[in-house]
């Protein structure tokens, strides 16, 4: 293997392991979304 098809073979697996993990943690914060629903908090409840 020459020095080009390597710097191009771990170019691309970096490019593509960085796309898994952005992958995987929108995966993650969906499902914390779905456990841990945004509740508003009502005007009329605030103390002060």
């Amino acid at each position: 293997m020459d020095i080009w098809t390597f710097g191009f073979t771990v170019a691309l697996i970096g490019m593509g392991g960085t796309m898994l993990v952005l992958w995987c943690m929108s995966l993650f914060i969906l499902l914390l979304k779905k456990i841990f629903p945004y509740q508003a908090e009502d005007p009329a409840s605030k103390k002060g």
